[in-house]
């Protein structure tokens, strides 16, 4: 309540149009003010924007502010006021999303970070705080100035008069009387101006705090997209950097303008500030495909967060062109792709520019060293224009660049070339020279990475465990028979998606990939239910299975083919004991014949997953009752397995159904 006391006798000083901007729809001045004591007494700095697990108890709070803020309309004597809250709060009811603490009151200066975990400043809360109040009192004194100049004024026209009057009596008490009175008007002018060049000085260094926390959150949220691209949470919702667009600094700049130009000082840091709002203001909405085959059409969207302030008058054109590697190296760029017009929309407040039917026609490559692939050559779209804010005189020329993208002529490059986007979208550090990335990471590093990157292209809330990433470090490094701990071990850029692997024509990556692109296409429901054992070596099943009876089984992914899922399980060997055997794998042209649960259903060798739990009720679930004939076909062996039509699985599989896989 301290603070809004303090802030509420200087409101009035502020436009409408601030105002408005200051307390949007999303949250009511007529909340700030009912509820001030409440809001003030939340602890808004412990909450994390970006952190979803917090939503229970932003709900909790949005509840408990609509509660309170029923009980005051519900007492309030008068009845306009009574209806506007009882409208306000049931707005609040009805909302589809859950507010974060940013929107119910963006003053309280929330924490941000520039892409990685790190410790937030503890006043970070205050600045914004302080910055409001700092403009308010200019404001207050602006006007202050402006009274005592004209009273200035008024006091030497009426000293001038008497003076013209009494000119042989100086010592005249009227004259006398005026001539204090001005020196006391000049002298209050005086600490007036003072003052007001204090708040100045303090307003820039808390324009400056805030402005840095902005600046950081315009980073993270270009970096969590960057990230977005590997699977991890993105919100990609530029409604709040737009609107906490630190609009108290060009009301400052602008407002104050003439105040400042006497204060070269505050003129240079102000003019510097402003310039570096401005050129970090425009981002990529809408990024475009990171892999973009040549020919094809594709769209992309830039976005200006200040375009509110833009200057009016002839249209500011954005253009579009494609930059390699070379660009930060040598300047050099390829010719003008397209140009769009960053248009406002007043219903939603967003100026972008909208790239619509972009294509690529031919690419200029750089030359290639040694064996590299045109898949690993990077590009990256730069949107360039110039543009006035309104209050400035001279115009700002302003710059972003893309997310990297690969340029393809075919096809079948597409996995070689998604393979570059996750290493640099995994691997790359906040703020990097672009497009400069690692050519070595740890391997928990890449765990992390392969981990979002499946759940994210399956859409599952299932990841890999440490079952999995030990098998895929022993594939990757090419180590079957160690059971060190990978974590710390170096993985190159060549062992992901250039070099081979051992005994195989496909790279890490390529088995990967086709091992993603199957569970999504086929696998989904098994492997969010963990009826999929998944990456697993063949030391490691044969630990697990060794004592398991006759009939146990467990799926697993393919190690020898791309895209594939085979059924390792105890069966009977030659020599009257059991051993491990492999089906060959399925397909994904497999499975589209016939579901994984229908052939389970169907192989009459296997009856308990793994460990011991009966395939019929596990996997009823997912059978059709297609293939209910198989059980009764006289002509076949009983024990031979069956594929959904009833042709005999050594048909299809061969003669003994298994394989070393």
């Amino acid at each position: 309540m301290a603070l809004w006391a303090q802030m509420t006798p200087k409101l009035q000083y502020l436009p409408t149009e601030t105002l408005n901007e200051l307390y949007p729809d999303t949250f009511p001045l007529d909340v700030r003010h009912y509820l001030a004591s409440w809001i003030e007494e939340q602890r808004w700095e412990n909450f994390d924007v970006d952190n979803m697990e917090q939503e229970p108890q932003a709900r909790r709070l949005l509840d408990q502010m609509v509660h309170l803020l029923q009980e005051v309309a519900q007492h309030n004597p008068n009845v306009v006021e009574r209806v506007k809250l009882q409208h306000i709060s049931r707005n609040l009811v009805c909302t589809t999303n859950i507010p974060n603490p940013y929107d119910f009151c963006w003053f309280k200066g929330l924490l941000a970070t520039n892409g990685t975990p790190q410790p937030a400043r503890e006043d970070s809360k205050t600045d914004v705080d302080n910055l409001v109040l700092k403009v308010l009192e200019i404001q207050s004194c602006r006007q202050t100035l402006h009274q005592l100049q004209e009273d200035l004024n008024w006091e030497k026209q009426e000293m001038e008069s008497i003076q013209g009057q009494n000119e042989l009596d100086p010592q005249h008490s009227d004259q006398v009387t005026r001539q204090n009175r001005i020196q006391q008007l000049e002298y209050n002018y005086s600490v007036c101006a003072k003052k007001r060049m204090q708040l100045l000085q303090e307003a820039v260094c808390a324009l400056e705090l805030c402005q840095s926390c902005l600046i950081l959150r315009i980073k993270s949220w270009r970096w969590e997209q960057h990230r977005a691209t590997i699977g991890l949470h993105f919100d990609d919702n530029l409604g709040p950097l737009q609107t906490c667009n630190l609009r108290q600094e060009l009301m400052l700049v602008k407002r104050d303008h003439g105040g400042v130009e006497q204060f070269h000082t505050l003129q240079e840091s102000l003019a510097h500030l402003l310039q570096t709002l401005i050129q970090n203001s425009l981002v990529v909405d809408k990024q475009p495909p990171q892999v973009i085959k040549t020919q094809s059409k594709f769209s992309t969207t830039v976005r200006y967060l200040l375009g509110e302030k833009m200057a009016p008058g002839k249209p500011v054109l954005l253009k579009a062109q494609i930059i390699t590697e070379a660009y930060r190296i040598k300047g050099s760029k390829v010719s003008l792709l397209y140009t769009a017009i960053l248009e406002h929309n007043t219903a939603s407040k967003n100026t972008c520019a909208t790239f619509r039917n972009m294509s690529i026609r031919k690419i200029k490559r750089a030359d290639r060293k040694g064996s590299e692939s045109v898949t690993e050559e990077k590009f990256a779209l730069l949107f360039t224009t110039e543009l006035t804010i309104t209050g400035c005189e001279s115009p700002y020329s302003i710059q972003t660049i893309s997310l990297p993208v690969v340029v393809i002529v075919h096809g079948s490059q597409e996995i070689n070339a998604m393979a570059t986007i996750i290493w640099d979208c995994a691997f790359s550090e906040p703020n990097r020279i672009p497009f400069i990335v690692p050519e070595r990471v740890p391997w928990k590093q890449m765990c992390e990475a392969l981990s979002s990157k499946f759940m994210s292209e399956v859409q599952t809330q299932q990841g890999l465990d440490r079952y999995n990433f030990h098998f895929l470090a022993q594939k990757i490094f090419d180590q079957p028979d160690i059971s060190e701990d990978f974590s710390n071990m170096p993985v190159s850029w060549a062992q992901f998606n250039k070099e081979v692997l051992p005994g195989r024509n496909f790279t890490f990556w390529q088995w990967f990939e086709g091992v993603m692109d199957l569970t999504k296409k086929c696998l989904r429901d098994y492997w969010s239910e963990k009826l999929i054992f998944g990456f697993i070596g063949k030391q490691h099943l044969h630990v697990i299975l060794q004592n398991k009876p006759n009939g146990t089984f467990l799926l697993r992914f393919s190690d020898s083919e791309i895209g594939g899922i085979t059924i390792a399980y105890v069966g009977p060997s030659d020599n009257v004991g059991r051993k491990i055997q492999n089906i060959q794998p399925f397909t994904k042209k497999d499975l589209d014949s016939a579901g994984l649960g229908d052939r389970i259903r169907d192989i009459n060798c296997i009856t308990h997953v793994y460990p011991d739990l009966p395939k019929n009720e596990v996997f009823k679930k997912f059978f059709t009752g297609v293939g209910d004939q198989c059980s009764s076909t006289a002509s076949i062996p009983p024990d031979t397995p069956m594929d959904i039509y009833g042709q005999s699985m050594s048909n299809v599989y061969g003669p003994n159904m298994c394989v070393s896989d």
